[in-house]
């Protein structure tokens, strides 16, 4: 898993919980006849429709042996399906102007779907074939593969993807986190047409999915077309559980030796899950620490203070199975470790003296100001809806979230740091050439 992936996957995570619409947008909650259910957030001031899925259970369920299954399986769904190959189903697609796409999570598997309302019947028939007709056909199949193992291959280059198979590798050895979502040029090798059905027919069913719609369509409009695009799925995907884990190699730096002129670091350690009562305030809390973007204690102290790193940034990743809160700079070779030095000496700060009043009010101010700013289309807003539902925060929780985090208190903030913080067990990875930092002599599963 890419460093840039990871940092658009805890983006969405992160918007998520700074949701876009305004206080008292209404969200109707649409029942089909077969019983499937959608949030529907009704709009007709444009003729477009967006809709999107999530399903439980992701990347982290693949095969040791087929590592990459997830993300093969979402980058072949829309290559042909039913009656139309690869060919006649993006042509359909392009002439109609209907955008369709799949992608793997960890913990999820997701489909996006935005359309004119003009062409919604064609657009809802060409996802219900994606799901539930893939044909997975033998030229798709190879092309798809062959993309996927050059980009294996190119990774090798890409300092980011190299600092975050390197977390990832030390911070979970034994666990599914630990492994490539895309897998290793061995594992895709082996991925064939039957693998690629099985997850389908594992995964993609009605008692692990969520769904929101946005748009020009009204409930009585959407009701029948659940069950047509979805009814034909299985009623429960197969049984899963992954064991709950701890981040390990806390405390540590490892090195990959690269001649590139700066230093790409990935940081973390355990943080805290979504249900977590105390979620509010670590929110409030990474916001002040790194996640505030100029105005974040590491911003200060790491570029404004030091001219360090052009940005520096953590946040919140509450995964299901290992909660974490990640950071990333990007620093000269020369000053890695007088950067990672700093990281720790605001992490220790943080949980040791917690924040000022003032702090706690600019976050406030931000966090519940920008809330009218984070989405501004339709397709962002279904990813909100699916986010809801998944971290089941309640249909009202647009109404609620902002005086979420208006109780929160210095002293929330204070507890939490005291919690989650320990700047002991913070771990870094670093790619490039850090003056005084020994490379590490390691194996990670997917670099090539």
């Amino acid at each position: 898993m890419t460093l840039r992936v990871l940092l658009s996957l805890a983006f969405l995570a992160v918007i998520a919980f700074m949701a876009p619409a305004e206080a008292g947008t209404r969200i109707d909650r649409v029942r089909s006849p077969g019983g499937v259910e959608a949030w529907l957030v009704e709009d007709h001031s444009v003729p477009v429709i967006a809709l999107r899925v999530i399903f439980r259970g992701g990347a982290a369920l693949d095969p040791v042996e087929k590592l990459g299954l997830a993300n093969m399986t979402a980058s072949l769904l829309d290559e042909g399906a039913g009656p139309l190959d690869a060919q006649a189903f993006q042509r359909r697609m392009e002439d109609l102007s209907i955008s369709l796409s799949f992608e793997d999570a960890l913990d999820t598997f997701g489909g996006s779907l935005k359309t004119l309302s003009v062409n919604k019947d064609a657009a809802f028939d060409l996802f219900r074939l994606a799901m539930t007709e893939p044909r997975f056909d033998a030229e798709a199949v190879e092309r798809i593969r062959s993309g996927i193992l050059a980009r294996i291959k190119r990774s090798a280059a890409d300092p980011d993807y190299l600092a975050g198979r390197l977390w990832w590798s030390r911070a979970f050895p034994e666990h599914p986190y630990g492994r490539p979502t895309t897998g290793t040029i061995e594992t895709v090798s082996r991925i064939d047409q039957a693998d690629l059905k099985g997850f389908v027919a594992r995964r993609l069913a009605r008692d692990t999915m969520y769904i929101g719609v946005v748009g020009d369509i009204t409930p009585a409009e959407l009701a029948p077309v659940l069950d047509r695009v979805f009814g034909a799925l299985p009623a429960q995907a197969a049984p899963y559980a992954l064991p709950a884990v701890a981040p390990r190699a806390g405390g540590t730096i490892a090195v990959i030796d690269r001649p590139v002129p700066q230093s790409v670091v990935l940081f973390g350690e355990s943080g805290i899950k979504r249900a977590d009562p105390d979620f509010y305030a670590a929110f409030v809390m990474n916001h002040i620490l790194g996640g505030g973007s100029f105005s974040s204690r590491l911003y200060q102290e790491v570029r404004e203070k030091k001219g360090l790193a052009y940005s520096i940034g953590t946040y919140l990743y509450p995964l299901d199975w290992s909660p974490l809160i990640l950071g990333s700079v990007a620093t000269q070779n020369a000053r890695v470790g007088e950067s990672i030095a700093l990281i720790r000496q605001e992490w220790s700060r943080m949980a040791s003296g917690g924040v000022t009043d003032e702090e706690l009010s600019e976050a406030k101010d931000y966090l519940t100001g920008s809330y009218v700013l984070q989405f501004d289309n339709t397709d962002k807003i279904a990813r909100l809806l699916v986010s809801i539902q998944l971290d089941d925060l309640g249909i009202d929780y647009i109404d609620k979230r902002n005086s979420y985090l208006q109780a929160v208190t210095r002293a929330d903030v204070a507890r939490v740091a005291k919690r989650l913080l320990d700047a002991k067990s913070l771990s870094f990875s670093v790619v490039g050439q850090p003056a005084g930092l020994p490379s590490t002599a390691v194996k990670i599963p997917g670099v090539e």
